[in-house]
């Protein structure tokens, strides 16, 4: 049997990109290869699972054995690859070498942990995939007082499901505002002022220095000397790219594992998909821009090279008590925000020096106008050549 293409990661990248791949061949072996249980579901679903009342069981669409079969793939779940071999095209696991075609890194990003004092480190959960959503919903059960660690996009979507689900919720972040560096302030003011509407506490400009466990739950000190109570700790710092594995087998990294617009790696017959991957210096941890790739890739995988290229990606904040959409200008764009604001209804745009639209935030009910100024954004990476043709693997 021929080496098969090799997937690893079984989270929206590497399914999407096997259910791609499999449209235009369905025959070439595929292997999955998955640390979890290898259960398909949405990640973003996962911060919406508390108004929804959804459980972790209940947001999981399909089990390994379903997708094998769907995709007539071999997954390999509860699996860790230890090291890349791209000079003999195979990945080890422990002591077992496992031949590739091609190799496809899909293994996204993982949660940044903060260092924090005390003896209640084990009540700080991060939630970054099924399993940890499942591990909180049970800690949480029983418990209303819940502290998020920051004030980003996950961070307030998370603060908005929780007090949707009847929790008490305080936000405790070092920036001066939520979402910093993604909405202009009056954006980022109208999202604050739509959540403490509906019960946030914000402490912002400050950090969790100590988490101690007390007779009424757990005491969180605050690096401005408040102290609060809560039952648990949501981690919602950010995400970093996996990239350790690739750069320990040679392959360039920088913030993501560093790819070409064909999302090839700098080793021969790797590839990199979605939150692990830097294009053009770029990296997007939103799905569009992975299922854009997917489809690109999918059809390079079967022999059609195609460039991967992003139209306008505007970013829909899960934040129902102020709905918010987000286009952000390209990193260096010269331009100027104007910004319309009534209340919580906030139409920000960033204008060029000849008043072209580089991008926007809205904010309320501006959020309406979303697909008028779409059509006016540039594209994040413009449509190139394609290649004609590829050489069969061999």
């Amino acid at each position: 049997m021929s080496a098969p293409v090799v997937i690893i990661g079984t989270g929206l990248a590497g399914y999407n990109l096997a259910r791609e791949f499999r449209k235009l061949d369905p025959q070439t072996p595929l292997l999955l290869i998955t640390a979890d249980d290898g259960r398909s579901y949405s990640k973003p679903l996962l911060s919406t699972g508390f108004a929804a009342n959804k459980n972790a069981e209940s947001l999981g669409m399909a089990t390994a054995g379903a997708m094998a079969e769907q995709l007539n793939a071999e997954i390999r779940t509860h699996t860790r690859v230890t090291r890349l071999d791209p000079a003999n095209r195979r990945v080890w696991i422990g002591n077992e070498p496992v031949p590739y075609r091609d190799l496809v890194l899909a293994w996204g990003a993982q949660t940044i942990q903060v260092p924090v004092a005390g003896d209640a480190a084990d009540a700080i959960f991060p939630i970054n995939d099924l399993h940890d959503y499942g591990r909180f919903r049970a800690a949480v059960a029983g418990n209303r007082r819940v502290l998020i660690l920051g004030a980003g996009l996950i961070g307030c979507e998370f603060a908005n499901d929780l007090l949707l689900g009847s929790h008490k919720v305080d936000l405790v972040a070092p920036s001066e505002q939520v979402m910093p560096g993604l909405l202009p302030p009056e954006a980022a003011q109208a999202v604050r002022n739509g959540l403490e509407g509906i019960g946030a506490r914000f402490h912002l400009g400050c950090t969790l220095q100590h988490l101690q466990r007390s007779e009424d739950g757990l005491q969180a000190t605050l690096s401005d000397g408040r102290r609060l109570t809560c039952d648990l700790v949501v981690s919602a710092v950010g995400l970093r790219p996996r990239t350790e594995l690739a750069a320990e087998a040679g392959l360039d990294v920088a913030r993501g594992i560093v790819v070409n617009r064909l999302l090839q790696t700098s080793a021969a017959h790797v590839y990199a998909l979605g939150d692990c991957a830097e294009v053009e210096g770029l990296n997007l941890l939103y799905v569009m821009p992975l299922m854009a790739g997917a489809r690109a890739l999918a059809k390079t995988l079967f022999g059609n090279p195609t460039f991967v290229s992003y139209g306008p990606m505007p970013v829909t904040v899960k934040t129902p008590a102020c709905p918010v959409v987000v286009s952000l200008p390209a990193v260096g764009a010269e331009g100027d925000w104007t910004v319309d604001a009534h209340g919580n209804d906030v139409k920000a745009l960033y204008l060029g020096s000849s008043g072209q639209l580089l991008g926007y935030a809205l904010t309320g009910a501006a959020v309406q106008e979303r697909l008028a100024l779409n059509k006016q954004l540039p594209p994040v990476l413009a449509e190139l050549p394609q290649i004609l043709s590829l050489k069969s693997p061999g």
